[in-house]
């Protein structure tokens, strides 16, 4: 990882988009802190697209979708997006269909029901009443739990035939072929029929953990928060840049790098 003071120049007058985690990315100590969100309408107003892409709950990321100065919040790591109308309603899209995610929904349950029975300290994320798409098990937000115990999630999910990851504070599972990434590139062609893949030198993407690595393996342009560095042992792939700052102020500190750059060209 180099310092963030290395992004290129022409890369920052060069974009067109940031993508961005949310949990411990935007926020610090669970809520987005006003530096952060002082950044991102900033990049808006600099004609940026911003979405933030998250682990989340759509149920816990409905208010913040026509609050927060961004173009759509996809939740559930890829699943789902809100999309602000012109009238400051909210706007829901699912990529599986209804009767794929009732069907999903009835297996998750028990794949959650069994891992809160046989993993002792296993514990259902807090915003899992809002979640359609998938499960969370708590194991920094709340609830504390060690390696061997996010290790016996994983697997458990596993197990069940989910696809798994660990964000900063919750360990997610789903039935599906959506994650970050494909999330990414859907709503990029949801929302501006473009292709992701063909201009994705042209986007930047920010976050902090193990549920971000194939965006940072992904993007040329990706931009760890400082406090990644929890989770640098566990990576496969490393964000090519990270800021010196933590949390909320690391993001700030990549936007204000970024419109500084472009406002020098």
């Amino acid at each position: 990882m180099q310092a963030l003071s290395a992004f290129p120049a022409a890369a920052c007058a060069g974009l067109v988009g940031v993508l961005t985690d949310i949990d411990d990315t935007l926020t610090t100590e669970g809520a987005i802190t006003p530096d952060a969100l002082q950044a991102l309408a900033d990049l808006k107003a600099a004609g940026l697209a911003v979405v933030p892409i998250t682990g989340r709950s759509v149920g816990w990321s409905l208010p913040f979708a026509p609050t927060w100065p961004v173009d759509a919040i996809v939740a559930e790591n890829g699943a789902v997006a809100l999309l602000r109308r012109a009238d400051g309603s909210v706007e829901k899209r699912h990529q599986q269909d209804a009767a794929t995610r009732s069907a999903n929904f009835a297996r998750m349950q028990q794949v959650l029901h069994h891992i809160e029975r046989s993993i002792p300290g296993a514990r259902r994320a807090t915003d899992s009443p809002g979640r359609e798409t998938d499960i969370a098990i708590d194991h920094s937000e709340f609830e504390q739990l060690g390696a061997a115990q996010i290790d016996a999630v994983l697997q458990a999910m596993r197990d069940a035939g989910m696809h798994a990851t660990v964000s900063s504070i919750h360990v997610n599972g789903w039935y599906g072929e959506h994650d970050k990434l494909q999330g990414a590139r859907w709503i990029v062609r949801e929302l501006w029929q473009r292709d992701l893949d063909a201009e994705i030198d042209r986007w930047a993407y920010v976050g902090d953990s193990t549920n971000d690595q194939r965006m940072f393996g992904a993007f040329a342009h990706s931009v760890g928060v400082a406090n990644i560095a929890r989770f640098v042992p566990q990576l496969a792939q490393l964000p090519r840049y990270v800021t010196d700052g933590e949390r909320g102020a690391g993001f700030a500190e990549f936007a204000r790098l970024v419109l500084a750059q472009r406002a020098a060209r």
